[in-house]
């Protein structure tokens, strides 16, 4: 096969598997792996370059805008700081471009990259790749490893090809980004949407079925319809005015798996406070702190799976403005979820 129309395509970062305890019911165990990787709502995003020209920067920040453009919840922010980013960005061009999914870059070192782009962006192609790989930063799998998309591979045309230039993958490799189907219950809804940003193109003769794919797949490039509705079904526009929560108080949450519930907070006093959800439920509880307007992550915990709720202890400073989010999983029942901090 040759490698002339050959394109270099994305290589997710390798995720680490959810361990749940033995017995846990299994719509429990599929709600909580379809939203792992999704931010809590309302989350803003601090990205930082390691270096690079500045075409290529702003290709990053024009993506960044688009995405935002679109009236999600999220914000995104540059920072010259690299300690203060949870995306940090190069451009290493032996390296291919990749980025990790969603929430695992806070597992990931303040020293090293959390999304990497390998060729020029300033073309169409290089503008779907920065779509795509910020599309991973939110949470987004590649397309083509639905389970439910229906594709049968040549897997031995696969491995050839993308075992040549410009890719050069490992078999491992291939397999890891290109043959492996995701978990069923990691996938929310049966649609594939092989218009999607997250979407490779694929040249003739590597599927079999789907049959109108055996002469290629080649995604339009940019966002597709099905990109904007699932973004905007995990990521809405946020209320205008967040509930206030007061020391002691306890808040109940009605929520539906991946619903979510914000508090702002202003203590009376400094001094250190524990946070802690209530009741039969898996949740995300995150706090930010507001400095200078914008809101920095502060500390948060995740209870997915575990028999125990969500909590932490933090230092409060009398006055400061802070606001918690708490991101449903699960409940076992309605009502039964609150929120408190003492």
């Amino acid at each position: 096969m040759s490698a002339i129309n050959a394109r270099p395509v994305c290589k997710a970062g390798p995720r680490v598997p959810r361990l749940f305890p033995p017995g846990l019911a299994d719509r429990r165990a599929r709600l909580i792996r379809q939203m792992d990787a999704q931010w809590v709502n309302g989350t803003v995003l601090h990205y930082w370059f390691f270096d690079g020209p500045e075409p290529q920067k702003q290709a990053v920040r024009d993506a960044f805008a688009h995405w935002k453009s679109l009236g999600i919840g999220l914000e995104f922010t540059e920072t010259a700081t690299r300690s203060e980013a949870e995306v940090r960005i190069d451009f290493d061009q032996g390296d291919g471009s990749w980025s990790y999914i969603g929430r695992d870059i806070l597992g990931i070192a303040n020293t090293d990259v959390t999304m990497n782009f390998g060729w020029d962006l300033t073309d169409d192609y290089g503008r779907t790749t920065a779509l795509h790989e910020i599309g991973h930063t939110l949470g987004m799998p590649h397309e083509h490893q639905n389970p439910f998309a229906g594709i049968v591979w040549d897997e031995p045309k696969v491995y050839s090809y993308f075992g040549g230039a410009p890719n050069n993958w490992p078999r491992s490799q291939t397999f890891q980004n290109v043959l492996k189907k995701l978990n069923s219950q990691e996938v929310e809804g049966s649609d594939w949407d092989p218009d999607s940003v997250m979407e490779y193109w694929f040249p003739a003769g590597l599927i079999l079925r789907p049959e109108q794919y055996r002469e290629g797949l080649n995604p339009p490039g940019g966002l597709s319809a099905l990109d904007v509705e699932w973004v905007m079904r995990f990521y809405p526009a946020l209320p205008i005015a967040p509930r206030s929560l007061s020391a002691f108080a306890s808040a109940p949450l009605v929520l539906h798996p991946g619903g979510q519930a914000n508090f702002t907070i202003v203590p009376e006093e400094t001094r250190s406070y524990r946070f802690a959800t209530f009741g039969t439920a898996d949740t995300v509880l995150v706090l930010f702190e507001e400095v200078d307007g914008q809101l920095r992550h502060l500390e948060s915990d995740d209870d997915g799976g575990e028999d125990r709720n969500a909590t932490f202890k933090v230092k409060l400073f009398k006055g400061r403005r802070y606001v918690a989010r708490v991101r449903l999983y699960w409940a076992g029942q309605s009502g039964q979820t609150a929120l408190m901090y003492w």
